[in-house]
């Protein structure tokens, strides 16, 4: 990364988590990590420094203000993270990060001896929550929620749980967006209750328009238009 310390810097999480069960056994998800580098170039693009913390994919990125952290497990991506959070202007939580872990991994491989198998579950950090609770009146929090049901309810909910000056919504129920495509189909709602929504779009062009409002939140001039009330 470049030593210019006159940029901003934006830290981004990006891709799955891998949770594991034994040495050769682990739980993840279908995230490929492209709307997280996405992003991360686009901030490059307008000369932000930036610092992405990367679970396991199989894309790349170079520039000469790009730090990249890899990191397998939750827990790993929480301690890159949380070393960085005094230092940024913007964060933006694009991975998904598991939501929990086995309570014990098993340090040989697990034999398939009974006919059914009961694995104990444990909660994960959650990042953006933690930087929510740490997080200056000058730093920015953009936070995903990729949801199934009730999808605005639910983004609205982790708006203000995790303290987000914005959450990017997308649904499973729109064709060709989410995890594995190229382009992605998202809302952004602001504190405000200001929903701003967008087409289908090239996963690139949507990394665009999430920091040209994250971007203007961190100037204080968000442009709101077009608005769609929650009513």
């Amino acid at each position: 990364m470049s030593t210019n310390s006159q940029k901003p810097i934006v830290l981004i999480t990006a891709g799955p988590t891998r949770e594991p069960i034994d040495p050769v056994r682990y739980i993840t998800n279908h995230s490929s990590g492209k709307m997280g580098y996405a992003i991360a170039g686009t901030f490059l693009d307008r000369g932000f420094r930036v610092i992405l913390v990367s679970g396991p994919v199989s894309i790349g990125l170079a520039h000469p203000d790009l730090a990249i952290v890899n990191v397998n497990t939750a827990d790993e991506m929480f301690a890159a993270c949380r070393q960085y959070f005094p230092v940024l202007q913007i964060a933006v939580f694009a991975a998904a990060v598991a939501d929990y872990k086995p309570a014990q991994v098993m340090t040989e491989k697990m034999k398939k001896l009974a006919p059914e198998f009961n694995l104990q579950m444990i909660k994960n950090v959650d990042i953006a929550r933690a930087f929510g609770e740490v997080k200056r009146d000058d730093q920015v929090s953009i936070g995903f929620a990729l949801e199934t049901n009730d999808e605005e309810q639910n983004a609205l909910k982790k708006l203000f749980s995790k303290n987000l000056d914005l959450v990017v919504l997308n649904s499973t129920r729109d064709n060709n967006a989410a995890f594995g495509f190229d382009t992605n189909k998202i809302t952004i709602i602001n504190r405000d209750f200001v929903f701003k929504r967008f087409p289908l779009k090239d996963k690139h062009a949507v990394a665009r328009d999430i920091a040209d409002i994250a971007v203007d939140i961190r100037n204080n001039v968000l442009n709101p238009q077009p608005i769609i009330n929650l009513n």
